[in-house]
């Protein structure tokens, strides 16, 4: 990097082959890259062990929450720029990535806003406009917390900020792709209700995957993205739906067995 901050890239992947290198490719910037893979079958570890600017481990799966702690854990830098292996760094976020961490006035964690991508063209509505995740921050103030098991949370013992630059964020492969991580979402959100004793209702099943689509579809202008966008406020509000039936599921299966 040719600056005086050190920075730790890590990901966490799972089958990503066609997305992996162009990952990789765009963080190798930083002083080390990490990657912690959950028992590839693709080709996607054969790829990480070879690539010699890559750290990559293998670590079984159970939940996001600590597959992504343990990923944490394996940094050797303060500064940590941690983002998934279906997203992107540009260039003109990379410049402000160093800019910003050799900045003598920091905050300890930065919101990164996204721009998602329906395969290779951009997606403006849909909900997806004010995206925002934490990506760059200090792993002495911050921590990954065991309230949500996906989505997991960043906690941040600090002060926060906001990155001007986009990362770029390719979520949407395929059809049959995107709809199965919907459902593999929905269910996981299931589990962490489950486990938190929220109950299912008749009125939630159907109501909130209801809301969901006009939500994104008609108040978040999914109706100017075409028909990319019913197919992506589709997808979200199948997701929800998903999610409930597994609780109901969840709830159902343990009053049987009490």
């Amino acid at each position: 990097m040719g600056t005086t901050a050190k920075l730790s890239a890590v990901i966490i992947t799972y089958n990503e082959i066609n997305y992996i290198k162009d990952c990789v490719e765009s963080v190798l910037f930083a002083d080390e890259i990490i990657v912690v893979d959950s028992f590839s079958t693709d080709g996607t570890w054969e790829y990480l062990r070879q690539h010699e600017k890559v750290t990559s481990v293998q670590h079984p799966f159970e939940n996001f929450t600590k597959q992504k702690s343990y990923a944490l854990s394996l940094a050797n830098n303060d500064w940590i720029y941690f983002f998934d292996a279906d997203e992107r760094v540009t260039p003109k976020l990379q410049k402000e990535i160093i800019e910003t961490i050799n900045s003598p006035k920091t905050c300890d964690a930065y919101w990164n806003y996204r721009t998602f991508m329906f395969k290779n063209k951009r997606l403006y509505f849909s909900g997806w406009q004010t995206d925002k995740v934490y990506r760059l921050f200090k792993k002495s103030k911050c921590e990954f917390t065991n309230e949500r098991i996906v989505h997991e949370t960043l906690k941040v013992n600090g002060t926060e900020g906001k990155l001007k630059h986009k990362l770029l964020h390719f979520s949407y492969k395929d059809y049959h792709d995107y709809k199965g991580k919907m459902i593999k979402y929905g269910q996981l959100k299931a589990k962490e209700a489950f486990l938190k004793g929220k109950k299912w209702t008749f009125l939630l099943q159907y109501l909130r995957p209801a809301w969901k689509f006009f939500n994104h579809y008609i108040i978040r202008l999914g109706i100017l993205d075409g028909k990319k966008g019913i197919i992506i406020c589709y997808l979200n509000a199948l997701g929800v739906y998903e999610r409930f039936k597994e609780q109901r599921r969840l709830q159902n299966s343990s009053q049987k067995r009490s």
